[in-house]
């Protein structure tokens, strides 16, 4: 068997899905090893794998992250932690380093120790048909005339990187979308924009969706059908009177209403109708085996767990990749979107009326569910590991898994 590290970035739609592969590793015998943020150390831990906590404790974003200030982030970060990590990887030795898709560091260590290194892309698979928001484009160059304190400060980190470490062949710019001879995609062909555009090192292995640790305080029993559901997620500190909005214009529609606040304190959403639930955090894949239908901000982990469960959604994108997962649903029929300026208690209710009332939502969400079933999840992804792992030499070849074998 094989020692694989995982290196990772501290978001929870960028963890999640790793966490089933890993545990799965862990079953067939491989050791891992994880390295990560002390917020994510328990759920970690559980999969069975070491834990390894990057020096400085939690590793943070910039506030409300835009694609500048996250290649900025992203560089200083490499050059912060990649003494200690390589350190320590010289003693783990692994066979295999597996990184997400945007982990500078995670690249740079497997060039530097000249070990088979494969990408996790938790986010669409990008390329010149789908363009990356780290990408150089006349947006981003805008945004470094307005911001010249950041575009100095990612030159400044790469500077540092190419000086110290052995960065060939990584993007100049696009950090956010580095590539492996294997990238591992947790979706499906089927919601993947474009997907004709991109080579064999893509394998579309669908949603990872594992067990997840049971929250026993959620009153998942008192539910009332239909249940709709609105979330933000984690990244964005959500504008309290814009989850107070969805819970407003969703309640005479749903038998319960689920309003999952992130960042943002409950209370302050003020008084809500006594039938809308609201909590910083819900057990989601609970909640969308429930839902009718489900507000989201189109995180690419939400939007795959939504269409996993065959939800229609309605896409409120707030930053990042959330506009093209918000293009790609209603592309697909899956549901419909709207703008965060164009959000009212008016406008939000009649999207919802439209996603409960035409079945054409809900058929088009169960089409694509049934390709995010097919495409084999994490125990195609632990396949796909280990085939590459026989490839360059590392491994017996593992037995058949997931009978679904193309990319």
């Amino acid at each position: 068997m094989s020692t694989i590290a995982f290196l990772n970035i501290a978001m929870h739609g960028r963890v999640n899905p790793t966490l089933p592969v890993v545990a799965e590793l862990v079953r067939r015998g491989h050791t891992v090893t994880y390295y990560t943020s002390p917020a994510f150390r328990e759920e970690i831990e559980a999969t069975g794998a070491t834990v390894c906590l990057y020096p400085g404790g939690e590793q943070p974003l910039p506030e409300r992250p835009t694609p500048l200030t996250l290649i900025e982030g992203l560089a200083h970060t490499a050059v912060r932690l990649l003494p200690a990590v390589l350190t320590d990887l010289r003693r783990v030795r692994p066979d295999l380093i597996v990184h997400d898709n945007a982990c500078l560091w995670g690249a740079v260590a497997a060039r530097e120790l000249k070990v088979p290194a494969a990408a996790s892309h938790t986010t669409f698979a990008f390329n010149r048909h789908v363009p990356s928001p780290t990408r150089g484009s006349w947006d981003l160059l805008a945004a470094a005339a307005a911001r010249p304190r950041s575009i100095q400060g990612y030159l400044r980190s790469r500077w540092e990187l190419r000086r110290r470490f052995d960065t060939r062949g990584l993007p100049p710019v696009d950090v956010g979308s580095i590539r492996q001879p294997l990238n591992l995609v947790y979706t499906s062909r089927a919601f993947q924009p474009a997907v004709e555009d991109f080579d064999d090192s893509y394998r579309f292995v669908g949603p990872s969706i594992g067990a997840r640790l049971v929250d026993p305080s959620f009153p998942a029993d008192q539910l009332r059908d239909p249940v709709l559901y609105a979330s933000l997620g984690t990244v964005f500190n959500a504008d309290p009177q814009l989850l107070r909005t969805f819970a407003t214009s969703l309640a005479p529609l749903g038998g319960t209403v689920i309003v999952s606040t992130g960042q943002t304190d409950p209370a302050a959403l003020g008084p809500l109708p006594a039938n809308v639930l609201a909590r910083r955090s819900v057990p989601q894949l609970e909640v969308l085996a429930r839902a009718a239908i489900f507000v989201t901000h189109g995180g690419m982990n939400s939007a795959n767990e939504a269409l996993y469960a065959g939800v229609p959604l309605l896409v409120v994108p707030q930053g990042a990749d959330q506009p093209i997962v918000a293009r790609r649903v209603a592309e697909l029929g899956a549901g419909l979107s709207i703008r965060t300026e164009d959000v009212t208690e008016d406008s939000v209710r009649a999207l919802a009326r439209r996603l409960l009332d035409d079945p054409r939502f809900r058929a088009a969400a169960t089409t694509v569910q049934a390709a995010q079933h097919e495409a084999g999840g994490y125990r195609r992804a632990a396949d796909e590991l280990e085939k590459y792992l026989h490839a360059v030499g590392l491994v017996s070849q593992p037995a058949p898994g997931d009978p679904a074998q193309r990319g």
